[in-house]
């Protein structure tokens, strides 16, 4: 804990000299970023979520709204708490690769992110910074504003981890998470405590309850949105924290990251076994409600504390979603026996099995010892190492969902191409991306084009692979998309991190007074942006070592203009069988939006015709 503290009050030290306050004839507003997790835009309507919907109708409604590929949570939360895109943030999904052993992830290479003690290790491993860019909660609690991060575990401490991670400092943001209460939480500072106690509301958070069970092959997930937990933070937002912050007499940013709908589209258990209604059926429709309520309380708060004239509130989902599909005619994972899996079903894992069987590889799994996998199981994680040893292997595999990475720790080039081509003949692939440092191959585009090559720390993916996604037939595509997913739940469940155009819209609205009324922006926005645009708001200054940044979204505020922008498609060159990795963007000046990428005829909202002139590397 000394050693926690130490770190936060050297980091103090550093903000102080890398951000200026606002002037004093500036207006200093109030930010709320509500991030509703996983809520796609076409869902938002006054009968599924009245409150977001008028935030939208009655301000800002970003239309061409993205989220960042590969559209993960961790990852898109670096997005929004730097204003930076992945290539500088290093957080590149929700499971990525380390390089080294971490500790409080049971020593593994390849950790899951969403964990406090894992995001705060990493930080210490990475020279006190593993994004390596400043977050605008950082920079607002440097510049004297109070701050406060409360939800979900993982997002909500990525906006402060030094700031946050020793919640008794005098100058730390307030953070409280699922893990609040128990060993591995953020401590809780005195004033929150007591903040807690007199509004009869425990210190320790509750679980999901029935909420967080998956469910199995033969049994099906939950049919409860995630009301408890979710009941308790929006709580403590509005009796403990929003009246603590205006006792301050300061400005204040709070982060409210709302599980829902994420949690529950991922384990509902309306469609087992079943791509309808998938994410569609009414345990999903309950969490959207969930999460809508909670914005309804917040704004409820904002009123009765007299602070809704001059407090800004911004929503944005960290992506979109899609139900699971878990099928392939190529897969070898596929055809082999599993104690937990339908018979002719994709395996958790299978990228990892399948690329050991085709490049005749050892396999070990790194969330279990490095123990190796033996036939007829898979890795318990989905994680893979390859190679003769697992202390030193030539090919790591990071699962997580609709897209994984594969990272080449001995950066070698011949491998490199001996993985695409394998990865190339699967079915379930729809569109692969390789670091520019190890050449061009047919078939695939570069990490530059999707702006995944940058400034970051951690170790960067040598292959990006997206997976599959298609229609299921209901009439709205982006309603109803389906995904191939490298998970443990089922077909018929919910998950994201595809390049499809259901996993990249997520949905974006803002009101508040330092934005325009009733305004339909119709640019391309992005959750990069969004971190711009709240340092914009809070009248921050702060100094970005990477170059991959969003843009201020000043058109969205009283008297700016919609910028001109333009979409393009550009393609690889032919791969074998013709597969071609096209990806569709947008451009507002040097900013670049993704909007689809994939093979034609894979990704759902790919528009697969390249624009005349269009080359292989942009």
């Amino acid at each position: 804990m000394m050693r926690h503290r130490l770190l936060a009050a050297l980091t103090s030290l550093a903000l102080a000299g890398l951000f200026a306050a606002p002037s004093a004839a500036q207006t200093r507003h109030n930010v709320i970023l509500f991030v509703p997790d996983g809520l796609r835009a076409v869902m938002v309507d006054p009968d599924t979520a009245p409150a977001m919907a008028a935030v939208r109708d009655h301000g800002v409604d970003f239309r061409n709204s993205h989220a960042l590929f590969p559209t993960f949570t961790t990852a898109n939360a670096s997005a929004m708490a730097t204003g930076h895109y992945l290539g500088d943030t290093g957080d590149f999904s929700n499971t990525i690769y380390t390089g080294y052993a971490v500790a409080p992830a049971k020593g593994t290479v390849t950790p899951f992110l969403e964990n406090d003690p894992v995001l705060t290790d990493l930080d210490q491993h990475f020279n006190g910074d593993y994004l390596d860019e400043a977050t605008v909660l950082a920079a607002a609690r440097a510049a004297g504003y109070g701050t406060a991060a409360i939800g979900k575990l993982g997002p909500a401490l990525i906006f402060d981890i030094a700031g946050g991670s020793t919640g008794n400092a005098g100058n730390s943001t307030i953070v409280v998470d699922d893990s609040t209460g128990s060993a591995g939480g953020v401590p809780l500072a005195a004033e929150v405590a007591e903040g807690l106690a007199r509004s009869g509301l425990p210190a320790t958070a509750p679980g999901r309850g029935d909420n967080g069970k998956p469910g199995t092959a033969t049994e099906a997930g939950t049919y409860n949105a995630n009301i408890e937990q979710q009941n308790y933070f929006v709580a403590v937002a509005t009796k403990v924290v929003l009246p603590l912050l205006k006792s301050r007499n300061q400005p204040f940013m709070l982060v409210f990251w709302s599980r829902d709908p994420d949690g529950t589209q991922h384990n509902q258990g309306d469609s087992l076994g079943r791509l309808e209604p998938g994410i569609n059926g009414p345990t999903s429709l309950a969490a959207i409600r969930n999460a809508d309520n909670d914005l309804a309380q917040l704004r409820d708060a904002l009123g009765a504390l007299g602070l809704a004239d001059i407090t800004d509130i911004v929503v944005s989902a960290d992506h979109g979603f899609s139900t699971i599909s878990k099928e392939s005619a190529t897969s070898a994972a596929a055809q082999a026996s599993y104690d937990d899996v339908p018979h002719g079903q994709l395996p958790l894992g299978f990228v990892a099995l399948d690329l050991a069987q085709s490049l005749d590889l050892p396999l070990w799994d790194p969330d279990g010892r490095n123990a190796r996998v033996a036939a007829g199981k898979h890795p318990s994680k989905g994680n893979g190492l390859l190679g003769q040893d697992p202390e030193r292997p030539e090919i790591v595999v990071a699962a997580n969902g609709g897209s994984d990475l594969v990272y080449l720790p001995q950066h070698d080039t011949e491998l490199t191409g001996r993985a695409v081509t394998a990865l190339l003949a699967q079915d379930y692939v729809s569109g692969i991306f390789v670091d520019d440092a190890l050449g061009q191959f047919p078939g695939t585009l570069p990490l530059s084009a999707i702006n995944l090559e940058g400034a970051a720390v951690t170790p960067r993916p040598a292959v990006v692979a997206n997976f599959r996604s298609f229609d299921t037939g209901c009439g709205a595509p982006l309603r109803c998309t389906a995904e191939v997913a490298d998970t443990g739940l089922q077909q018929g469940q919910g998950m994201h991190g595809s390049f499809s155009r259901a996993d990249t819209r997520n949905f974006m609205a803002a009101i508040g007074p330092d934005f325009k009324a009733g305004f339909a922006d119709e640019a391309p926005v992005s959750n990069a942006d969004l971190g711009k645009t709240l340092v914009q708001l809070l009248g921050l200054q702060v100094k970005d070592n990477g170059k991959q940044i969003g843009r201020v979204l000043a058109e969205a505020m009283p008297g700016g203009a919609l910028p001109p922008y333009s979409p393009e498609t550009i393609a690889s060159d032919p791969g074998p069988g013709g597969l071609r990795t096209v990806l569709n963007r947008q451009k507002v000046g040097d900013t670049l939006y993704f909007d689809a990428a994939g093979f034609a005829g894979r990704t759902v909202g790919l528009e697969a015709s390249p624009k005349q002139g269009a080359a292989a590397k942009p």
